[in-house]
């Protein structure tokens, strides 16, 4: 049994949060980079190296990417060997996010009682945790910030078998085409295929951690991720809605085993400003 002292998770989620916030990954550099040369819309190209430009300031300055600092959604894994010494875990990283987003200058955005007095919060908590027990004696910690406009666009729809698989694809592509410019795209389009209807949308959020535009292990969903994405990028939307031909910078897809009457569907959306950040203690 490993021991894992709890300020050391909290020291480590203020940390990812705020480099998530000021930092884009080399991964959606990369992917925005292309997304650029392969632009053949004056307006969409503009759009692009604005959001280029403002990546580097960001970083540069040590300053938020964005104003909408998002929802603190936090994946664990801890290994089944971990044991967490001098507090409790959801507690600690809570704390951190409650640290990173007074340090760090980070707008706090969410309100109590949704429903009725939507007070805010103060501090940006409580974090959406997602935890999954692994092997061994590792804690995995991979925090993202969601903004509220994609994070609105999200989808689920429970197709029926005989749907199949254009009508997975057809889903999809008509939620992209409804959220238009809401999530400010370029995005990355979530997918998550079968389960059960909360297990399909906690997939499409998952799916949002991976490399951008690497494909899915699976040949087959990897060939639905390659069609979804050409039929999105011949929408017409572009960059931020102004048109032109990159609406999306990549779609991922996860997939799991479902009941013999379901085809579960959820789409979810991540802005052109896909900030995620992950460690390993």
């Amino acid at each position: 049994m490993r021991e894992i002292k709890a300020g050391d998770i909290t020291r480590a989620v203020s940390s990812l949060f705020k480099q998530a916030n000021y930092e884009l990954g080399k991964d959606v550099l990369t992917a925005l980079k292309r997304a650029r040369r392969e632009e053949e819309s004056p307006s969409g190209r503009e759009v692009i190296d604005t959001i280029l430009k403002n990546a580097d300031i960001a970083s540069n300055e040590g300053i938020p990417l964005c104003q909408d600092c998002g929802t603190a959604v936090v994946f664990l894994e801890p290994g089944q060997d971990v044991h967490i010494t001098g507090g409790d875990l959801y507690k600690a990283v809570n704390e951190g996010v409650r640290r990173a987003y007074a340090e760090g200058y980070l707008r706090r955005s969410i309100v109590s009682q949704p429903f009725s007095e939507r007070a805010n919060t103060g501090d940006n908590t409580p974090a959406v945790i997602h935890t999954d027990i692994v092997p061994g004696d590792k804690l995995k910690i991979t925090v993202l910030p969601k903004g509220g406009g994609a994070e609105n666009m999200a989808k689920l729809g429970m197709l029926l078998p005989s749907d199949g698989r254009q009508g997975l694809v057809e889903f999809v592509v008509n939620a992209v085409d409804e959220a238009w410019s809401k999530p400010c795209p370029p995005v990355i389009i979530g997918v998550g295929i079968g389960g059960t209807a909360e297990k399909a949308v906690s997939m499409a959020k998952h799916a949002l951690l991976r490399r951008v535009g690497e494909p899915s292990p699976d040949a087959e969903i990897a060939d639905i991720e390659r069609e979804i994405l050409g039929k999105v990028n011949n929408l017409g939307i572009g960059p931020m809605g102004y048109g032109g031909r990159i609406t999306a910078l990549a779609v991922h897809a996860e997939s799991f085993p479902t009941h013999i009457t379901s085809l579960p569907v959820a789409v979810n959306l991540q802005c052109h400003s896909a900030r995620h950040r992950e460690t390993i203690l």
